[in-house]
């Protein structure tokens, strides 16, 4: 499969739903800077994307998904999504047909990727696009899937509420995310009472709205700390007042500092 990139000819891709193997992967590359956007599309097969460089957000039915450097999503066969690029991007694609053998997850979900499971993507995308079936190829590509369905879940998911008041509110934290306004200041914006709000944010995403907000602000800090921000920058860009408030809210999310957490991603690029 051909490396995608900034230059590639659009007659390079092929469409992956079309092609009739078990597991079509590929190499991509952008050194565009800044942000670009796919609109809403689904594909008949599952796809993984492995994040090397830079950062991808998914929106998925209802969810909103961010991907760093040594992560990847997971997004089953037929799932309407949009992909969000922040910055230079680097990372290995992987079509998954419907009928393969192993159990693969049912759900979108964002998966860290090991070592060996980040190996295999490189070895496969370079294979022949109709590489041969039945021998080592075929073997290679019985490990990828073996080690895709052990990949282990990360905790970088946003659930998105579907509720118009909801939606009105997200799209504003979305636009401000400086904006640290109260539970009472959101609901009188949204014309309903505060017991009201919390009600229908716990309904619809299962967190109150509290979690929901520290897990806002943790998903698009990863977002812009992999596009190459600084904790700085981040932690005002957040609203919040120190960094310290910020790097101890990101910590107590994801279990290490802003700056541990990106040098890991980076250290594990091939």
């Amino acid at each position: 499969m051909p490396l995608l990139n900034d230059l590639s000819d659009e007659t390079d891709w092929v469409e992956p739903d079309d092609v009739p193997r078990p597991v079509v992967t590929y190499g991509f590359a952008s050194e565009t800077f800044g942000d670009f956007e796919l609109d809403p599309h689904r594909h008949a097969k599952s796809q993984l994307l492995l994040v090397q460089r830079g950062a991808l957000s998914c929106e998925v039915e209802g969810g909103l998904w961010i991907v760093p450097p040594r992560s990847a999503i997971w997004i089953p066969g037929g799932a309407v999504h949009a992909m969000k690029v922040t910055g230079a991007l680097e990372g290995y694609g992987a079509f998954v047909a419907p009928d393969v053998a192993v159990h693969l997850p049912a759900t979108c979900s964002a998966v860290s990727v090991t070592p060996l499971l980040r190996e295999l993507l490189i070895r496969s995308a370079n294979l022949p696009l109709l590489y041969e079936e039945g021998g080592a190829n075929s073997r290679l590509v019985t490990v990828l899937l073996d080690e895709l369905a052990a990949a282990k879940a990360e905790d970088l998911h946003l659930p998105m509420p579907t509720h118009p008041r909801l939606r009105r509110i997200i799209d504003h934290m979305m636009a401000t995310p400086a904006d640290r306004g109260t539970l009472d200041a959101w609901a009188d914006r949204a014309g309903m009472s505060t017991r009201t709000l919390e009600r229908l944010i716990r309904r619809e995403t299962g967190m109150s709205f509290g979690r929901w907000r520290q897990q806002f602000s943790v998903i698009l800090a990863v977002r812009w700390l992999a596009g190459g921000a600084s904790i700085q920058q981040v932690a005002g860009d957040l609203g919040y007042e120190s960094v310290p408030s910020f790097v101890t809210m990101f910590r107590k999310a994801l279990g290490t500092s802003p700056g541990r957490y990106m040098a890991e991603r980076h250290a594990g690029r091939c």
